[in-house]
């Protein structure tokens, strides 16, 4: 058991893969106790094995809202604080817009948006009283421009990103900074997944990175970690594009 004493308390939802792994990493690698929320308890178990005392798994499903208020309760009542949360969880859809259910956009939305509205309102209530607190959200290149066959994932970015902004002109004053990352395309499952097999995607994609190549989810991780620490003690509200330059590639 680890007897150095953690610097921070930090909640990362999907933590136990893709970019939410990479942060989990990065944050336990500076001492900062690390939540990981996730749906696939092999995942969970995986993230534990490799990163040990300072990684905390707790499996649980972001889409069941009612249950959230006691999830962070637990957590908060377990560790005594919450001084981080990285809202990362999240699912796409690659279909044709004509094709895509109100079922499914709406799936995508409630995951996307609406838990994150969710959670980011509890663990607030414990910032509060202590004027002190960063919020990450995780956005997309889907935001900032538009991508075929991604509906309901672009509407959920968009919304993050507004969602953002607000959050930060509400809650800065009270000592708690909001800001999001907005990644480009960073070599992950669900990248591969809209990639892999599309050749003529995969060219685009790079042809308007003036970087040449994908990002890795360390790059986001590193990111993260700059937005949660003192050097960004007066950054607020910015929505941060990571992208190899890609949203400004012509």
């Amino acid at each position: 058991m680890s007897t150095v004493k953690p610097t921070s308390i930090a909640i990362v939802t999907g933590g136990a893969s893709g970019i939410g792994w990479a942060i989990t990493k990065k944050f336990i690698e500076h001492n900062i106790l690390t939540v990981i929320i996730g749906r696939d308890q092999q995942k969970l178990k995986k993230a534990k094995e490799k990163f040990g005392d300072l990684c905390a798994p707790v499996p649980f499903d972001l889409n069941d809202l009612a249950g959230i208020p006691r999830l962070v309760k637990d957590i908060a009542e377990t560790y005594g604080h919450i001084d981080i949360l990285v809202n990362n969880a999240g699912i796409n859809q690659k279909k044709d817009f004509v094709k895509v259910s109100d079922q499914e956009f709406g799936q995508i939305l409630q995951t996307n948006v609406s838990a994150v509205f969710t959670i980011s309102r509890e663990v607030v209530k414990r910032m509060i009283p202590k004027n002190k607190g960063v919020i990450i959200n995780i956005s997309s290149m889907a935001s900032q421009y538009g991508l075929p066959k991604v509906i309901a994932y672009s509407a959920s970015k968009a919304a993050i990103e507004g969602m953002t902004r607000a959050m930060a002109v509400e809650l800065s004053p009270r000592g708690i900074r909001v800001n999001c990352i907005a990644p480009g395309f960073i070599s992950t499952d669900m990248s591969a997944k809209a990639l892999n097999g599309d050749k003529e995607r995969m060219e685009k994609v790079l042809s308007r990175t003036p970087m040449a190549k994908l990002g890795r989810p360390a790059d986001i991780a590193d990111t993260a970690l700059f937005l949660t620490s003192d050097a960004a003690s007066y950054i607020t509200g910015v929505v941060l594009p990571v992208d190899g330059g890609n949203s400004i590639g012509f």
